[in-house]
């Protein structure tokens, strides 16, 4: 693995933030869909909306270092087509020089912190359109959780509307990542039935005025042949953190992944923090599922 140089990073952050524009700038790009025209996306933004654990780890994403050194591993690994990150996470690695040649996808809305009486208040605190086009990113990300009995929906649904419309304006496209919550013991929850994902789909999709560059972002849920059937949406599959049953989420990926309108993966925890610590050898795992 090429040895990150964390000295330099914060030296360069301290002392010459103007750098990372000129990085950027230079980036070496590639087109979204090279090769077998599917993607397998690596995803860091969880600890914007103070999500740190990993299974029973309350706190597996706090040490930056590991983090940045996981997902160095992961991006070098054959079939990373790139990363899903918020700005903090996305400037660490241009700074690294683990960018180029990568898809990079800025994550958008992370206000709606968890466990927060204001949760269901998903502002746009990360990245905007402006930014993701200003750094030459390749894709952008939201989080859509409709609660139909939080007013808080109504804001992040009209906000996510603005940011679809957008892209489509700056043909940029934008992965759009709905569920269906409802509060439960004061906390969200996300309804996971095949049904309700559907309806989650239905919202999401009419977002915006074009979806000529939306895409979806959704979870592997029972039945995904009916979950597949009610869009013409290009669909990534969301990973999670599978706990105890890895072995079962990879099959439930591999039967999903062959699906009419999928096209790939976007996986964070239960890669970067496998529970037997060899995060290549997971990764190269989900890569292979990608892309055979």
């Amino acid at each position: 693995m090429v040895k990150l140089d964390f000295d330099a990073l914060r030296e360069t952050r301290a002392t010459d933030p103007g750098r990372l524009a000129d990085i950027y700038a230079n980036r070496q790009r590639r087109e979204l869909l090279a090769g077998d025209g599917r993607l397998m996306i690596v995803a860091a933004d969880h600890p914007a909306r103070g999500a740190l654990a990993v299974g029973s780890n309350p706190t597996a994403m706090a040490d930056r270092y590991e983090l940045l050194t996981n997902l160095a591993i992961a991006l070098e690994r054959p079939g990373v087509d790139g990363v899903l990150g918020t700005p903090d996470i996305i400037d660490d690695l241009a700074l690294l020089g683990l960018l180029d040649n990568k898809i990079v996808v800025g994550s958008m809305n992370r206000g709606g912190l968890r466990g927060a009486s204001f949760e269901m208040d998903d502002r746009y605190t990360g990245y905007d359109m402006p930014a993701i086009a200003r750094d030459g990113l390749d894709f952008a990300k939201n989080l859509i959780r409709i609660n139909l009995s939080d007013a808080g929906t109504a804001d992040t649904l009209e906000t996510t509307a603005l940011a679809v419309s957008d892209a489509a304006e700056m043909k940029i496209p934008i992965m759009l990542e709905p569920f269906m919550s409802e509060w439960v013991d004061g906390a969200i929850k996300n309804n996971l039935s095949t049904d309700q994902v559907i309806v989650s789909m239905a919202i999401a999709a009419g977002l915006g005025n074009s979806s000529a560059y939306s895409w979806l972002k959704l979870p592997v849920v029972p039945d995904m042949e009916r979950v597949m059937a009610a869009t013409t949406l290009p669909t990534l599959l969301l990973g999670g953190d599978p706990g105890d049953k890895a072995t079962e989420l990879l099959e439930q990926w591999g039967h999903a992944l062959s699906l009419p309108g999928v096209r790939g993966l976007v996986v964070g925890r239960s890669m970067l923090y496998p529970a037997s610590g060899d995060v290549a050898k997971v990764v190269d795992t989900a890569a292979h599922l990608v892309h055979g």
